[in-house]
């Protein structure tokens, strides 16, 4: 598969169609991001991350599963970064890793805590069930 950072980060790049290089580093998406304080990496974090091919750190992120695909970052962002798309990309590459294109219904509860949004679960239901 993909060995290096340098090619995760250009699948990345390809997976969620995302132009990282416009980012301007404002903060917008950030700001208006409702997980904000659940994240260890933040929506403006995530574009970084990949523009310095740190691949490996956003795969063993928890902020994957504390998104919760509001789009309010997109919204926000006033070059169209896209960063929800950069996070759902890397969602799927690790749902790849694990071999599979699909969330079983035997490992949400690995993933769930009492303050993880009910949005959240429905949102990762729709995609990962298909």
């Amino acid at each position: 598969m993909h060995k290096t950072e340098k090619d995760k980060a250009i699948l990345l790049r390809e997976m969620s169609g995302a132009n990282v290089d416009k980012c301007m580093k404002c903060g917008k998406c950030s700001a208006s991001c409702p997980s904000y304080d659940e994240m260890d990496i933040r929506p403006h974090q995530f574009v970084s991350y990949v523009q310095n091919e740190d691949v490996e750190a956003l795969l063993e992120s928890k902020s994957l599963w504390k998104c919760l695909s509001c789009f309010a970052c997109v919204e926000r962002c006033p070059r169209d970064v896209k960063p929800a798309m950069i996070i759902e990309a890397v969602r799927q590459m690790v749902v790849r890793q694990r071999g599979g294109n699909y969330l079983l219904p035997d490992e949400v509860p690995e993933l769930l805590d009492e303050e993880l949004p009910q949005q959240l679960l429905a949102s990762a239901f729709r995609k990962y069930s298909k």
